[in-house]
């Protein structure tokens, strides 16, 4: 339920709400990824490894920089939960927040997965999405979110439900617990807001509240990135299934996705390098 306006409307509410909007990051200074270079390194690619997620779970991979991975579709309809960290240093972390302000609320071909602060650089670029022909729906829904939370055993309890331990949130923790070898309470801290993968999302028009609706995905689909840095990932095939009907039960019908890591048998540029890290000083108006 929306809360309720208690106040009079003033005398010139139209004109304060008819001011025009102003972008809050414009991005023509934004460094553009080199869409050549990707575009050349991918037309000569060797899959070196491959991972399958089975439903309800997660498993962590690691892509190289200079690499390309995939999320595959396999056998039916099924969204995924991408956590990234620095492969070297895991308090490096995908942003969904900054990656939202800067390239929208979903993301395609040539947006960047950045990481969070003080490191603040592109973890991956996208640089194929065989659903990019859906663009945007009559009821304002695209594909591959930078919205959403994930789905959490948390949220599940307060709104009501019992405890349901197979929440992206919960399948991110075990997979990333055992890749660190670590304990599922050390690993929490390091789950983080994911990119929604193949989900169909968006803003009810008149409550604007965050909906999911069936995702257009089918086998075959994929989504593709580049590696900018050493990554650690981890993916949650999401208990909703296709996310048609809701999410953290064991209710919808829920399949297997696969993760494809590439080697670009061509190489790139010789001065191709791996993203930098933020160039701020960091001195926060330190006068010293």
């Amino acid at each position: 339920m929306k809360y309720t306006p208690q106040n009079q409307t003033p005398a010139d509410a139209e004109s304060r709400k008819a001011i025009k909007p102003v972008i809050v990051y414009p991005v023509n200074t934004l460094p553009l990824p080199d869409v050549g270079i990707y575009a050349d390194a991918r037309s000569h690619l060797e899959q070196i490894d491959q991972i399958i997620v089975a439903p309800r779970d997660a498993e962590c991979f690691r892509v190289p920089a200079g690499h390309f991975f995939r999320i595959v579709s396999t056998e039916g309809p099924q969204v995924g939960d991408l956590n990234l960290w620095n492969a070297a240093d895991v308090n490096e972390r995908f942003f969904s927040g900054k990656t939202r302000a800067l390239h929208g609320t979903h993301v395609s071909v040539g947006d960047r997965l950045w990481s969070n602060l003080p490191y603040m650089r592109p973890m991956t670029t996208i640089t194929h999405d065989t659903l990019d022909w859906y663009g945007w729906d009559a009821d304002g829904g695209g594909i591959h979110d930078v919205i959403g939370t994930r789905c959490d055993p948390y949220t599940n309890v307060m709104l009501g439900g019992g405890e349901y331990h197979y929440c992206c949130h919960s399948n991110l923790i075990r997979a990333f617990a055992t890749a660190q070898n670590i304990s599922y309470d050390e690993a929490e801290p390091f789950v983080h807001d994911v990119l929604n993968v193949f989900m169909c999302t968006g803003f009810t028009r008149d409550t604007h509240q965050y909906f999911m609706k069936a995702s257009p995905v089918r086998p075959g689909d994929f989504l593709e990135f580049f590696a900018e840095i050493d990554l650690l990932g981890a993916l949650s095939t999401c208990p909703g299934g296709d996310c048609s009907t809701g999410h953290s039960s064991d209710d919808a019908a829920c399949y297997p996705l696969k993760v494809e890591i590439f080697r670009p048998t061509k190489g790139l540029p010789a001065d191709w390098k791996p993203a930098e890290r933020s160039r701020y000083s960091r001195l926060h108006g330190n006068k010293q």
